[in-house]
C-alpha cells in the first residue's frame, strides 16, 4: 500500500476515533454500570463495544445502496454530514455531550433501563449518526476491494481499541478525572470540526464544480 493511501485509512481512523470519543463517553459508561459488578461491567462494555462495531460494518457496505435509494448525491451527503459533525465537535470543544448523540431525555429514559449495553451505548453514544456518516463517506471514495478491507480493518480495530478502554474505564477516570476527559473530549472536538469543515468543502466544489476552479 502506497503512503498516500496509508495516509487516507490512517486519516479515517483518527476522525472515527475522534467521532465516537471513547474516552469522553467513560464517564457516561461508569455512571450507567454503577452497580454492576466488574464481570457485568466488563460484559456490557464488550457488548456495546461490538454493537457499534457491527452498525459500522454494516453501514460500510450498505452506504452507497442507502444513498441511491433516497436518491441523495455523494455531495449533498458531504455537506449534510459535514455540518452534522461541526455541531457535535462544537458541543465537544465546550466538554458536553451533543444533543445529536443523546438528548435529556434520552439519558433520562436509558438510567431506567436495565440493559444499556446495545442502546444508548453501542448506539447511539457510539455508532451516532456522525460516526455513521463519516463511513459512508469514506467508502464512497474508492470501489476496489481492498478499500474496503482497510476501513474494514480500521473500524475492527477501533472496537477492540474501545473495548480496551471501557475495561480499563475505572483506572482511566481515576488517573484523568473530569478535567482530563475534559481535555481529551475538546482535542477530538478541535479534530472533527476540522473534519467538519473539510467534508463541507468538497461536498460544496462536488455540488458547484465552479467552487474547484
Amino acid at each position: 500500500m502506497e503512503t498516500g493511501n496509508f495516509n487516507e485509512y490512517f486519516k479515517f481512523f483518527i476522525a472515527l476515533l475522534a467521532i465516537v470519543n471513547p474516552v469522553g463517553t467513560i464517564p457516561i459508561f461508569i455512571n450507567m454500570t454503577a452497580n454492576q459488578d466488574e464481570a457485568t461491567r466488563n460484559t456490557n462494555g464488550s457488548i456495546a463495544s461490538l454493537s457499534m462495531g457491527i452498525i459500522l460494518v454494516i453501514v460500510l457496505f450498505t452506504g452507497e445502496a442507502i444513498l441511491r435509494f433516497f436518491g441523495i448525491s455523494v455531495g449533498s451527503f458531504r455537506v449534510g454530514g459535514g455540518i452534522l459533525i461541526l455541531l457535535m465537535a462544537i458541543s465537544m470543544l465546550n466538554a458536553k455531550m451533543s444533543n445529536v448523540k443523546q438528548t435529556r431525555e434520552e439519558a433520562l429514559d436509558s438510567a431506567d433501563r436495565d440493559s444499556v449495553a446495545v442502546v444508548p451505548l453501542g448506539t447511539p453514544l457510539l455508532a451516532g449518526p456522525g460516526a455513521i456518516s463519516t463511513v459512508i463517506l469514506y467508502a464512497q471514495r474508492h470501489t476496489s476491494a481492498a478499500h474496503y478491507v482497510y476501513l474494514f480493518g480500521a473500524i475492527v480495530l477501533l472496537t477492540g481499541l474501545t473495548i480496551l478502554l471501557f475495561r480499563l474505564a475505572p483506572t482511566i477516570s481515576r488517573l484523568l478525572g473530569k478535567t482530563g476527559i475534559n481535555i481529551v473530549t475538546r482535542i477530538m472536538g478541535l479534530i472533527m470540526a476540522a473534519m467538519g469543515v473539510e467534508f463541507i468543502t468538497h461536498g460544496l466544489k462536488q455540488l458547484f464544480p465552479i467552487l474547484a476552479s
